[in-house]
């Protein structure tokens, strides 16, 4: 369109018409919403003088505008400018407004990085659509007199049409980010049911998180402690991303709103947040940041956080998709926790808490081959002497107390490296990675020694005989043949055992 003539200086109703009509085409082309403040600023900078210009949108449950477009002197800055609507002239009246000099005096926002330059007349009007105050638009001038009640008009009816364009534009991002939602949940989904890998699955929700949120970074933190107060990175995606295995002790009103009431938690303003400790600060880029809890049997087992490098509001929308995301990350904790719990029934003898033969032979298999590598592998087979006697003189209920008392005394003893398993009846087995014959004597030793000093088994007159066999590349090549060889060194050890009390008789 021709840069309308102005009479006189400024536009006649003919141009004006024809400027709103162009205005209209533009912005109703344009769906991105920075593509369409930067419409905006360039339509109006077109036909009224924009030396500053600013678009802010206004969030009418907090009374919180928020500049979103900012240009002075025809450069596009990124700023963080937030006030209050009720402080503001436009939006408190809902009307235009022109001020001629002196914008200090009227609570309009003045543009300008000293007083030697300053904007000192301004026309603004308010965005408004189906009577819903979207927020407002500015230009402003160095000069004084610069605009005319001539450009309120003008100006409002770019105020008029950019709030249907931004309505409509809010809307359609809505829509994209809803069905990008609705593809991310989908392929979570389709994980959580062929996948019991649960950092996999967290791993799509965080990703997931940054890609419909738009943030810079995203995060889940598991809870590290039985208090479910400490909590731990457990998996970050983004820009800004925290380290893997970061700590944080939840703590004060933060914890109570996610942890107690399980609820989700927003801060505008992290650098300046109390809710935040000193030690997590240096990790922060982040401006602002947004949590909900993941619940898994009605427990908090841990936290998904987002965090905008910028700051910025996390509406109730906001808040809404998170939580959705972190309900899908509960579901994969809490598949994930039942296929452990039964992984873990079926490998595992119910009597006393150890691994049961199954378990023992999974494992053995693998050390095997590793010995078989070159790795050193002691086994030890302990065999309670005449616990059948117990459990006829006893009964049973004792005779279990005391296999209890002795896996106890076993798990206690074992190492992180090494497995001891219930083998069947009132033998175990300890499963030794790497241990020298000195390092298992002295094993042995200390398993003897806490039988003596246990309270119920040395009560009971329970003694243990062992049987200690080592890796032999040259006579083993399967576990059975290395549990073979400990069991004929046990029985070695009973006959010597009852050899020297039948000569110590006599």
């Amino acid at each position: 369109m021709p840069e309308p003539e102005r009479s006189s200086g400024r536009f006649t109703i003919g141009d004006r018409y024809r400027v709103l009509l162009d205005v209209g085409r533009r912005l109703a082309a344009t769906l991105s919403t920075d593509e369409l403040y930067a419409a905006i600023y360039h339509e109006t900078s077109r036909v009224i003088e924009s030396a500053g210009f600013y678009v802010s949108l206004y969030d009418q449950a907090r009374d919180l505008a928020t500049i979103v477009f900012f240009a002075e002197a025809g450069e596009v800055r990124r700023v963080t400018i937030t006030y209050k609507g009720s402080d503001s002239e436009v939006l408190s009246s809902r009307s235009a407004c022109l001020v001629t000099d002196g914008l200090g005096d009227r609570s309009l926002i003045q543009l300008g990085e000293d007083d030697t330059r300053v904007t000192r007349s301004a026309v603004s009007a308010p965005m408004i659509h189906k009577g819903h105050l979207i927020g407002a638009i500015s230009a402003q001038s160095f000069h004084a007199e610069a605009y005319s009640e001539e450009d309120v008009l003008l100006l409002q009816g770019i105020a008029d049409i950019s709030a249907v364009a931004i309505d409509n534009a809010q809307h359609v991002a809505e829509l994209e980010r809803r069905r990008r939602e609705a593809e991310r949940v989908e392929e979570i989904g389709r994980s959580l049911t062929s996948s019991l890998d649960p950092k996999e699955v967290i791993g799509q929700v965080v990703e997931a998180v940054t890609d419909i949120l738009d943030v810079d970074g995203a995060s889940v933190w598991l809870a590290d402690d039985p208090t479910g107060r400490v909590v731990r990175v457990a998996s970050a995606s983004g820009d800004i991303s925290l380290p893997e295995g970061l700590a944080w002790n939840l703590a004060g009103p933060l914890a109570d709103r996610l942890m107690r009431d399980q609820q989700s938690a927003a801060v505008d303003d992290l650098a300046e947040s109390d809710l935040i400790p000193q030690h997590l600060r240096r990790y922060l880029e982040a401006g602002s940041g947004i949590g909900s809890p993941l619940v898994v049997a009605g427990e908090v087992v841990g936290v998904l956080t987002a965090g905008s490098r910028e700051p910025r509001h996390f509406a109730d929308e906001d808040k809404a998709v998170l939580q959705r995301l972190a309900n899908q990350a509960a579901v994969a904790l809490e598949n994930a926790r039942l296929h452990a719990n039964l992984q873990a029934l079926s490998l595992t003898d119910p009597l006393t808490g150890l691994p049961n033969r199954r378990r023992l032979q999974i494992h053995l298999d693998k050390e095997v081959a590793a010995a078989r590598r070159g790795r050193r592998l002691a086994v030890v087979l302990f065999d309670l002497d005449d616990f059948k006697r117990y459990n006829d003189t006893l009964g049973h209920v004792v005779g279990d107390d005391i296999l209890r008392a002795f896996a106890e005394i076993l798990h206690a003893e074992n190492r992180a490296m090494n497995l001891v398993a219930r083998y069947g009846g009132d033998e175990f087995l300890s499963i030794l990675s790497d241990s020298s014959a000195a390092g298992t004597e002295l094993y042995v030793q200390r398993i003897q020694t806490r039988v003596v000093e246990d309270p119920l088994l040395s009560r009971l007159g329970v003694s243990v005989s062992v049987g200690i066999t080592f890796f032999d590349p040259a006579t083993m090549r399967t576990q059975e043949d290395v549990i073979r060889a400990a069991d004929e060194e046990m029985y070695r050890s009973k006959a010597r055992r009852k050899m020297g009390r039948q000569s110590t008789s006599t």
